[in-house]
């Protein structure tokens, strides 16, 4: 019997670990730490993700055939190649890759370097100079923290004043802690987002379904930024052209700088992008799958998805020609009262029935000590509805969503509404 390791207790690793496992009902996951959702797929372990040494000690121990590291944080510091050190096959990048993430700084250099559409913007890590470019550019104007901030480091200031207070919140009152210690000011962009997926070994790559993100906590894209609060898969209106043009002039380039550098990435390189009136150009890269993108993802995926990761780590990708179900996906992410700030976890939750058109992802929850299913987290679970139609997998996502019982819940009534719109 195979044996997977999955480092993580999302939404993301809940998805893969659903995937895995009904792609394979034979294989033996492990999940460390997981949650109650992944604890219907897999045998889940009180090592969270960002011990490091215990996550080693758990490989070691295991001897999984392929450990699969879901969130960013471990593998900017540096698990995987703590891992490969000790003979284990991982899927995910090394520490010195995964900066296309943990580093903004570090991926706008490397866009220009390889020639990549992005957004102009500037680094800076003083008030003064950051404040000074924010007035060049303009309102809108976007700030950045460079470091990883659990997708809450960036700012859209319609204002210039904004835009001050965001540069002394995080250069001076140390806002997002070490995150923020040097930022990014970078010219607002206009159009379309879209988040394009891919599987590489770190010169092939193999492209998921494009998706689209919620980033905004409130309807009609209001509030704050978040991890992210919904999204969908297929995106309609985004042609094969485009995906190739993608392919062609923003994801081979990156990776043939990252592999030019003696850091080739290896594992799942996720490309968030506008589609503007000039083309393409990246909005941010992040070194792992998206969440809430893989649980729409994921579900419309028929090939298995194993011998993609296998491939990939061992840098043979292999895979190509995927196939993918003829329907559509819409997750609705339920969050806590008070996130993205200060998340109220504890509360009891009471899902839906299940239904052969909703997937019930967990993202933040636990149990406690009666067995009583509540949240523990910010983003607390992510209800992903099929169905054949667009318009159908919308009302299927969103019905299930409004049955889930937390107090104080915060959701989306409008994900996909802007492509129902388009359709009306």
């Amino acid at each position: 019997m195979r044996k997977i390791l999955i480092v993580g207790g999302g939404g993301r690793e809940h998805a893969i670990a659903w995937k895995l496992a009904k792609d394979d009902p034979g294989l033996e996951l492990i999940a460390a730490p997981g949650n109650p959702g992944i604890a219907a797929h897999a045998r889940c372990l009180p090592v969270t993700a960002s011990d490091i040494a215990g996550l080693i000690a758990l490989a070691d121990a295991e001897q999984p055939d392929l450990t699969v590291v879901g969130p960013e944080a471990p593998l900017a510091a540096g698990l995987t190649d703590a891992l490969r050190a000790r003979g284990h096959l991982v899927s995910g990048p090394t520490a010195a890759a995964a900066q296309i993430e943990s580093s903004k700084a570090f991926a706008k250099e490397l866009m220009r370097e390889a020639g990549v559409p992005t957004a102009a913007a500037g680094v800076f890590m003083e008030t003064g100079p950051a404040r000074r470019y924010a007035h060049e550019l303009g309102a809108p104007v976007v700030i950045k923290a460079s470091g990883l901030a659990a997708g809450k480091g960036v700012t859209v200031c319609s204002t210039l004043s904004e835009a001050d207070q965001v540069i002394d919140s995080l250069l001076a009152d140390h806002a997002l802690g070490d995150a923020g210690n040097e930022l990014l000011v970078e010219e607002f962009m206009s159009g379309d987002e879209l988040s394009v997926l891919v599987i590489t070994d770190g010169d092939r790559f193999a492209p998921l379904l494009p998706a689209r993100d919620h980033k905004r906590l409130g309807d009609g894209d209001t509030g704050p930024n978040t991890g992210g609060m919904g999204a969908y898969a297929p995106v309609p209106g985004v042609s094969p052209a485009l995906l190739e043009e993608v392919g062609e002039v923003i994801i081979q380039p990156t990776l043939d700088a990252l592999r030019a550098r003696g850091t080739p990435f290896q594992g799942v390189l996720y490309a968030g992008l506008m589609l503007t009136a000039d083309g393409p150009k990246v909005v941010e890269f992040n070194c792992r799958f998206g969440d809430p993108e893989t649980q729409v993802i994921l579900p419309l995926l028929e090939s298995p998805l194993l011998p993609l990761l296998e491939s990939a780590a061992r840098g043979k990708l292999s895979g190509e020609g995927l196939v993918w179900a003829p329907a559509y996906a819409v997750t609705t992410v339920i969050a806590a009262a008070g996130y993205p700030g200060r998340p109220r976890t504890g509360d009891p939750i009471s899902l839906p029935p299940e239904d052969s058109d909703v997937i019930v992802f967990h993202a933040g929850t636990v149990r406690d000590g009666d067995g009583t299913l509540i949240s523990g987290g910010g983003r607390v679970l992510s209800v992903t509805g099929l169905a054949p139609t667009f318009e159908r997998a919308v009302a299927c996502s969103r019905e299930a969503a409004e049955r889930v019982e937390l107090e104080g819940k915060q959701m989306r009534h409008d994900i996909g509404g802007r492509e129902l719109a388009r359709r009306a």
